[in-house]
């Protein structure tokens, strides 16, 4: 789980790389999930709420 405090200090374009390899994360979570392959099902929500936060951090800083 990142902290938001360590995502407060990103720059917006690191905030971007990061989501986007949430995102690839988060993708083949699902695909193990679907194969019947998952061990770490926690991690599904979490990768969620991650990119939740990286999500309203980058609104936040256009604002």
């Amino acid at each position: 789980m990142t902290k938001i405090a360590d995502l407060r200090g990103m720059t917006p374009d690191q905030l971007s790389d990061e989501l986007l390899k949430l995102k690839k994360e988060q993708f083949n979570l699902r695909f193990q999930a679907a194969t019947g392959q998952m061990e770490k099902t926690h991690r599904v929500g979490e990768v969620r709420k991650d990119i939740a936060r990286i999500s309203t951090l980058l609104r936040q800083q256009q604002a």
